[in-house]
């Protein structure tokens, strides 16, 4: 199999090959929110609170409470496309670069096999990242980035009755301090987020730039144990034993929400792929003669949604 050739990827391939292993296990674990794959269309969320009053006294009949309430949720599903386009040079110097670097083979070692690998590795990586991105800052009016495909969290959080706090501070040397910001998202949320906290799923996002305050004040407090307990060998921070979970979007030209703190329950941020519910899903990798160059594309569905607008607090700036 030459570099040149072209490769078509359809069905259960596209799932299993480019979206799985970027949104299930280890690394969904690392996006920190909820992500539902290939749902039936309409995609529809529910949701089931806890049921109350359940203790009764003893004594003949059926004395059940209420019913626990059920909430639904459709996700609205846009579909997109995923492309990107190499010379052909510079692309063939790419994917011999990841072939040697992850197998240790040379040139007149190359085999078919490793080439599509190394091939399908890269776009694979640029889907997972235009997905994640996208989640956060989309907006399909463009007013918060460029990237307009469908909404994501922010544009959600603007719209919605979501209870937020704007510093409107001028500059950078104004933005509040990093444990103070933390510190105010968790009591300006309401009653019912603060109630889920023994759940264990209770998750600070925040911008590049308070993450990294936040570790400077650390350090800091010139006390080892503070640091360490609260880090204490973990691949996160935490606050008062709330993951901190940096959201790195310093490269996209976004204008509002440059710093930003969120306090949500994981499973009340949703992210809904499918690759299965229509006729155009597949991905393909063609080398384009005429233009010289290596093109690839992916079609597919993709929707974020905050489920529960009472179950996130925000604190945020522009500067």
């Amino acid at each position: 199999m030459l570099i040149e050739n072209p490769k078509t990827y359809k069905g259960d391939e596209v799932d299993k090959i480019f979206f799985r292993p970027s949104f299930s296990g280890e690394n969904a674990n690392q996006l920190g929110i909820r992500v539902i794959y290939n749902m039936p269309q309409p995609t529809t969320v529910q949701v089931w609170s806890r049921p109350e009053n359940v203790l009764k006294s003893f004594e003949s009949g059926w004395n059940g409470g209420a019913n626990a309430v059920k909430m639904q949720k459709t996700i609205d599903m846009h579909k997109v496309k995923a492309e990107s386009s190499f010379s052909a040079e510079d692309y063939f110097s790419m994917i011999f670069e990841r072939v040697v670097a992850s197998s240790g083979v040379g040139f007149e070692d190359l085999t078919g096999t490793e080439l599509e690998k190394a091939e399908t590795e890269m776009f694979r990586q640029a889907i997972a990242e235009g997905v994640r991105s996208t989640m956060w800052i989309g907006d399909t009016k463009g007013e918060i980035s460029n990237l307009k495909t469908f909404n994501g969290f922010f544009r959600q959080i603007i719209d919605a009755d979501i209870q937020i706090a704007n510093l409107q501070i001028n500059s950078e040397e104004d933005v509040m301090g990093a444990v103070d910001t933390l510190k105010r998202c968790w009591y300006q949320a309401s009653d019912e987020l603060k109630s889920l906290r023994s759940e264990g799923q209770l998750a600070y996002f925040v911008s590049s730039d308070l993450y990294n305050a936040y570790i400077d004040e650390l350090d800091q407090m010139g006390v080892d144990s503070a640091y360490n307990g609260i880090v204490n060998g973990q691949a996160a921070l935490y606050y008062h034993g709330i993951p901190v979970v940096e959201v790195p979007l310093s490269n996209y030209d976004t204008e509002k929400f440059s710093h930003f703190c969120i306090l949500v329950d994981r499973r009340n941020l949703v992210l809904a792929l499918n690759t299965a519910d229509m006729p155009e899903n597949e991905v393909r990798m063609w080398y384009n003669p005429d233009q010289m160059e290596n093109r690839q594309r992916a079609v597919f569905l993709a929707g974020a949604d905050i489920i529960d607008q009472r179950l996130i607090s925000v604190v945020y700036s522009n500067y």
